[in-house]
């Protein structure tokens, strides 16, 4: 029985529910090896420590500690904030806190098990960088309101087979050089029984994997570009939706790598004739008693409504949420079946928000396409719930259905991740919702990404300057 000085007990950091289903995770770590303690960083990256089965069963209550840089980190592991600075924390450590309602044993590696964490300092107190807790708290504030999140996945990305899979000596670096690949298919031909049976020896081995967690897996689809794969999920609520997407993502990239492929959650590879990986955020807000909100006998309800303003209001300044790397910006095109402009319309895969379904049916729900797969699923989602219920507070307008998305008189997208950061940085929606603390912090280590990406000569001034000038 666990004493009064474990950090878990000591700061009553379980619910109930988490404190009964710890039980059964004992018993099943110790049919185990190991056990991965998980978090994810603020790109919604799976970062952690493995522990041989008896810590693990310890460290349940105690949680497991690292470095605090761990949040501080871009893409390419470098540390965006200055670590040592008088009267900071950054360079002490933080805690990860398991949730024993996320254990897993991994299907494709039976001898490890795999558990979700919350991050807390040392004290106690929830990490203030934790995306996590971010969005658990932005759905508590949903509650208040008397709404539930309900919301299901539609994901896309691309399949590569790896041409080689060591780097070489001279290849070490932040980040070092992008891996040899080759396609799968050539691509358009969308929906094709043919090119699905011929991933299907592939994509049987996800299919295990991820039913094997107990996802809610809906279907394996061959998209429409060259290596292009989608998987979809049915719908659930509150934090499952943006769990089941980071254990989807992780447990996606280790199975196939396993099997020498890449799969990869970049929007938009250089690869010749690639198509954009979209993340197309299906949801809709419940009573709670499951009752739907959204369905009227006309269409959308007043509060659907006020929603969906919400969306379209806040869409410059939640992009960096949906759209966080400098490359997603690539894929707001016109003509694309990607959005570019900020316009909702009934059942049209050109808005940036699709309704779908009409006058009452009780599935009527938002579409919104304007993520991108990489994107951090508790960031996402949080910066969903933060301008819908905006929205609803204040009755925004969302204004009329737009017949031709593509050249409707309203503002664009964003066109790079520098204009997204910069509307960020000035909302009032998202520092009430999120704080100025972690939007400061977020708006840092992105404008630490871009500072990088404008100092680096690319492949496209060399062809352009070198020999001309």
């Amino acid at each position: 029985m666990a004493g009064v000085t474990d950090f878990v007990t000591r700061h009553g950091l379980w619910t109930a529910a988490q404190d009964v289903a710890a039980a059964d995770v004992i018993e099943r770590i110790n049919e185990l090896d190991v056990v991965r303690f998980a978090f994810s960083d603020a790109h919604g990256i799976v970062r952690g420590k493995t522990l041989v089965a008896s810590e693990a069963v310890r460290a349940l209550r105690t949680g497991v500690t690292c470095t605090a840089t761990m949040v501080l980190k871009d893409l390419s592991g470098r540390t965006a904030f200055t670590v040592f600075a008088p009267g900071g924390d950054a360079a002490g450590d933080m805690v990860m806190v398991p949730d024993p309602t996320m254990f897993r044993v991994l299907p494709w590696a039976p001898h490890s098990g795999w558990i979700l964490c919350d991050l807390y300092r040392t004290d106690g107190s929830p990490h203030p960088f934790c995306s996590r807790s971010l969005f658990r708290r932005t759905l508590a504030r949903l509650g208040q309101h008397g709404y539930v999140w309900r919301a299901g996945l539609e994901v896309e990305f691309h399949l590569f087979k790896l041409a080689d899979r060591q780097p070489a000596p001279d290849e070490i670096a932040l980040p070092g050089p992008p891996p040899n690949i080759l396609p799968l298919n050539h691509g358009y031909q969308y929906l094709t029984e043919l090119r699905y049976d011929a991933l299907d020896p592939l994509l049987e081995k996800l299919r295990l994997g991820l039913q094997g967690l107990g996802l809610p897996l809906r279907s394996l689809e061959v998209e429409f570009g060259p290596s292009q794969v989608e998987v979809t999920f049915s719908t659930s609520t509150g934090m499952d939706p943006a769990d089941f997407m980071l254990l989807f993502r992780n447990a996606t990239k280790q199975i196939f790598a396993r099997e020498g492929y890449l799969a990869s959650f970049m929007c938009r590879p250089r690869f010749p004739h690639a198509a954009s990986a979209g993340w197309h955020l299906h949801h809709s807000i419940e009573d709670a008693s499951g009752l739907p909100i959204f369905p009227h006998a006309e269409g959308l309800s007043p509060t659907a409504l006020g929603w969906l303003g919400g969306l379209l209001r806040h869409a410059a300044a939640a992009a960096p949420f949906s759209t966080p790397t400098i490359n997603g910006y690539k894929r707001y095109r016109p003509n694309s079946m990607a959005p570019d402009h900020v316009v909702w319309a009934y059942d049209n895969r050109a808005a940036m928000v699709r309704v779908i379904g009409r006058a009452g049916d009780p599935a009527t729900h938002l579409e919104n396409r304007v993520g991108e797969p990489g994107a951090n699923p508790y960031l996402y989602m949080a910066s969903q719930v933060a301008s819908g219920l905006d929205g609803i507070l204040t009755n925004a307008d969302p204004g009329a259905s737009a017949d031709a998305p593509y050249t409707a008189d309203t503002p664009l997208l964003p066109r790079t991740l520098r204009e997204a950061i910069a509307a960020l940085r000035a909302s009032p929606c998202f520092r009430s919702a999120f704080g100025d603390e972690f939007v400061d912090y977020f708006v840092r280590l992105k404008q630490f990404e871009i500072n990088r990406f404008l100092s680096d000569v690319t492949d496209w001034e060399q062809r352009e300057y070198l020999e001309i000038l």
